[in-house]
């Protein structure tokens, strides 16, 4: 298929997506919405970050200066965000960020190392996960937590930012680890179960991204993340002493 015809498919998807969005009254209060948007969008941008750089930092060490001269062995998020990927998931719930490129004929052992560098993306949202949900300890228990029922506005959404720095941490990792492909979930199990020479690989290596286009759309992977994420959040909150979230 063309790039061009994937373009035309990608915007009619994302078209569809934005019309649900609307459908569901996600900008019936542009005002609410606004403020929301600005609360997710450090998550975001600190979540795409990370993962793209643990990527990057990870085959950098196995050898590989591909990430490196591309200047993608950073965590400057300008680095890492695709413009037209973040818009789409501002406005549509669905985006993504620059993928890191990397040459695996630098690779000592290929078949493991490309294994580590698939990992290293979801283990750092994991890390980033971990760090944050400290700091929110931390927070709710210097002066009385807005967030759980106090009075302070700005500490409300302190702590509000913070929680969705974790959220959406969590949502990057789990949502990467769907076995489809481009989604990191799919090189793992290709590596683990070494099935790059076989017919299975090329028809979801070429059929996968429309295979989760579709899986999104019907509402599937939401189906899987949403009681994913909570469990894993909770499960965070209850090891660091965090009230759960019900």
């Amino acid at each position: 298929m063309r790039r061009s015809q994937v373009n035309i498919m990608l915007i009619v998807f994302l078209a569809l997506m934005l019309l649900q969005s609307i459908r569901a009254g996600e900008f019936s209060d542009p005002k609410a919405w606004f403020l929301n948007t600005l609360m997710i969008l450090p998550g975001v941008i600190v979540g795409v970050a990370f993962h793209e750089f643990g990527h990057a930092l990870v085959a950098s060490k196995l050898g590989d200066p591909t990430p490196e001269a591309q200047g993608r062995l950073t965590i400057n998020p300008v680095a890492h965000l695709e413009p037209f990927g973040l818009i789409a998931l501002i406005f549509c719930g669905f985006g993504w960020g620059k993928p890191v490129q990397i040459d695996p004929t630098y690779f000592r052992k290929r078949r493991r190392d490309e294994l580590l560098v698939s990992v290293a993306g979801v283990v750092m949202n994991l890390i980033i996960a971990v760090i944050f949900t400290i700091i929110f300890r931390i927070v709710i228990s210097s002066a009385g937590s807005a967030f759980y029922g106090g009075s302070s506005d700005f500490m409300y959404y302190v702590e509000l930012m913070i929680y969705y720095v974790i959220q959406i941490n969590l949502v990057l990792m789990i949502f990467n680890l769907i076995p489809v492909p481009p989604l990191d979930g799919f090189n793992i199990i290709v590596e683990v179960f070494n099935l790059k020479n076989t017919e299975f690989y090329r028809v979801a290596y070429n059929y996968g991204q429309w295979i989760l286009l579709v899986l999104l759309f019907l509402g599937f992977v939401s189906r899987i993340l949403s009681p994913a994420v909570m469990w894993c959040m909770n499960t965070l909150f209850s090891i660091f002493g965090v009230p759960l979230m019900v």
